[in-house]
C-alpha cells in the first residue's frame, strides 16, 4: 500500500493519497484545489489516480475534486447521505453506510457519521494482501486529535437554524461507533491545530481509536449527554465569514479551474485608476512593513498561513481586488487565494513606492505608552481578537470587537476619543488599523504586541465573563 499525507498548513487541511501498488490505482481523499500536488505525487510514485472522494460537503475550504476529476478521468465517489437538502448536485457516485470503494486491493468501507454536518462519512481502510483486519480511518472533520468536528457551523455560517443542537445530538451517537472499532486502528483526520472547524484540536498528524478513548475530552462523557452538548457547543470560534460561500460552492454546479491562475503585473497608472473606482489594494507584506509606510486606503493582511482566512473574512466574492506582493511571492498567494474560491484578482504590483503616493505610517505604541491610556474617559481600548479570546481574559476596560466583523461593527468604535487598538502579537491589529484608516479613523495608536508582551511582563487580566461581547 501507497499512502501519502498532504498537509496545507495555511488552512490547517489535510487531504491523502493512498494507492495500492500491486495495480497502480489510487484515491485522493478530500482534496484541496491545486491539485498539481496529487498529480505529481501518482506520477512520481508510478500511479494512476482512478477514484476520488470527499468527507462531508465542505465549509472552509473548495474541493479540488472535480478539478482532480476533469484532469485524471477518476471517479468521484460522494456521501448520499443526511437527506435530499445534503445532497451534492453534480454527477457522482453516491455512498451510503456501509459502501464499499475498492481501490486495487484495498477497501474502504463507508462509515455514516454525522454531526458536524448531516452528511458526513469516515473511510475504515483495509489492506486486503497484509490482513483482513482494518488498518486506517479516515475521519474528516468527525474526530480530530484531541477534539471533534464543530457541529453549529451551517448555523453560525450558513444561517441554518437549529441545526447546531441536532448536530451536537448526531456527534454524541456518531463517537460511539467510532468508540467500537479496535484501539490500534490508525486515525488521520482532516485537520490539525489552527483549523476554525474545532476548537482544541492538536497538533500531531495522526492518532488512534485508543489513544482518543482515553484523552480525546469528547469521549469522557458516558451517560451524559447533555454535559456533553453544552460543552461542545460553548465557546466555538467565529466562523469565517467565507464558509457559507464554501459551503455553496462545494455542492453545486461551479467553473472549475485545472490549472493555477498567473495573474498580471499592473502598471502604477493602472493600480490608481483601479483605487479611484473603489477596488481595494491588500498590502500583503510584513505588518512591520507596512507600518513604515503604505498606501492609503490600502488593507494589510499579511501573506503568511492566515492570508486566505482573513481574505475570506474581509473580500466579497464578486469584488476585484489587486495585490501588493513580491513576484517571488505571487504564486504562493495565488494557490492560498483560489483554496477558497478567491479567484477575482485584478492584478498585483511589487513595491509601493512605484504608485509616486505620499505614504502613510502605522504608529505603534510601547507598553508604557499604552498603560497611560487605560481608564482615562477620552480613549477608548478595543481588542481585536474573537469572543472566546476576550472572555478568557482581558485588559480592563477595553471593549471588544471581533477584526473579522470590524466592518459591520464601526459604529461601535467612538470617532471622538482616541483610539487603541491591540490583540494578542500584532497581525489583526495590523488588519483592523487598516481598515480603520481606510473608513475615515485617524486618531489611532496600535499597542501591536498585545495580550502576549501584556501577559508576559506580568499584567493581569480580566477573566471574568461578559454578558454580551460585541463580536
Amino acid at each position: 500500500m501507497f499512502f501519502q499525507h498532504i498537509y496545507d498548513k495555511t488552512l490547517a487541511q489535510a487531504s491523502y493519497l493512498v494507492g495500492c501498488q500491486k495495480t497502480g490505482e489510487a484515491i485522493v481523499i478530500d482534496p484541496k484545489r491545486d491539485v498539481d500536488t496529487y498529480l505529481e505525487i501518482a506520477k512520481q510514485n508510478g500511479l494512476r489516480i482512478t477514484h476520488i472522494t470527499e468527507t462531508h460537503i465542505h465549509a472552509d475550504f473548495l474541493s479540488g475534486s472535480r478539478e482532480l476529476a476533469v484532469l485524471t478521468g477518476a471517479q468521484m465517489y460522494l456521501s448520499d447521505e443526511g437527506g435530499e437538502d445534503w445532497r451534492y448536485e453534480f454527477e457522482h457516485i453516491g455512498l451510503k453506510h456501509g459502501s464499499i470503494i475498492k481501490v486495487g486491493n484495498l477497501t474502504l468501507e463507508v462509515l455514516h457519521t454525522p454531526g458536524h454536518t448531516p452528511e458526513s462519512i469516515s473511510f475504515l481502510l483495509t489492506d486486503k494482501p497484509a490482513s483482513s483486519m482494518p488498518v486506517m480511518l479516515f475521519t474528516g472533520d468527525f474526530v480530530f486529535v484531541g477534539d471533534i468536528g464543530r457541529p453549529d457551523l451551517l448555523e453560525k455560517a450558513a444561517g441554518l437554524k437549529g441545526t447546531q443542537d441536532k448536530g451536537a445530538l448526531q456527534m454524541y451517537q456518531s463517537l460511539a461507533l467510532f468508540a467500537n472499532l479496535p484501539d490500534y486502528v490508525q486515525v488521520w483526520p482532516g485537520h490539525g491545530a489552527g483549523s476554525a472547524c474545532g476548537k482544541a484540536l492538536g497538533a500531531v498528524p495522526s492518532t488512534t481509536v485508543g489513544y482518543e478513548k482515553i484523552r480525546n475530552w469528547a469521549f469522557q462523557y458516558d451517560e451524559d449527554q447533555e454535559g456533553f452538548v453544552k460543552y461542545l457547543l460553548a465557546d466555538q470560534p467565529e466562523p469565517p465569514k467565507y464558509f457559507a460561500m464554501m459551503k455553496k460552492l462545494n455542492k453545486v454546479e461551479r467553473p472549475l479551474l485545472t490549472s493555477i491562475p498567473q495573474p498580471q503585473k499592473l502598471t502604477p497608472e493602472a493600480v490608481k485608476e483601479a483605487m479611484a473606482k473603489g477596488i481595494k489594494l491588500i498590502d500583503t507584506r510584513n505588518k512591520a512593513e507596512f507600518a513604515k509606510g503604505f498606501v492609503p486606503n490600502s488593507l494589510n493582511i499579511q501573506g503568511n498561513n492566515a492570508f486566505a482566512t482573513w481574505m475570506g473574512w474581509l473580500i466579497d466574492y464578486e469584488e476585484p481586488f489587486m495585490l501588493i506582493a513580491s513576484d517571488s511571492q505571487i504564486e504562493d498567494l495565488t494557490r492560498k487565494l483560489m483554496r477558497i474560491g478567491l479567484d477575482n484578482v485584478l492584478g498585483y504590483i511589487t513595491d509601493v513606492n512605484l504608485l509616486g503616493i505620499e505614504l502613510e505610517k502605522n504608529e505603534w505604541i510601547d507598553i508604557d505608552e499604552f498603560k497611560t491610556y487605560i481608564g482615562r474617559e477620552d480613549v477608548q481600548i478595543v481588542d481585536l481578537r474573537g469572543a472566546s479570546e476576550y472572555n478568557s481574559g482581558h485588559i480592563e476596560g477595553a471593549d471588544n470587537v471581533f477584526v473579522g466583523t470590524l466592518p459591520a461593527n464601526l459604529d461601535k468604535i467612538n470617532r471622538h476619543k482616541q483610539l487603541v487598538i491591540h490583540c494578542q502579537g500584532g497581525d489583526r491589529a495590523a488588519i483592523g488599523y487598516s481598515l480603520l484608516r481606510k473608513n475615515g479613523f485617524n486618531n489611532i495608536k496600535n499597542y501591536s504586541a498585545g495580550i502576549n508582551e501584556w501577559v508576559n511582563k506580568g499584567n493581569p487580566l480580566v477573566t471574568e465573563m461578559v454578558e454580551e461581547a460585541a463580536c
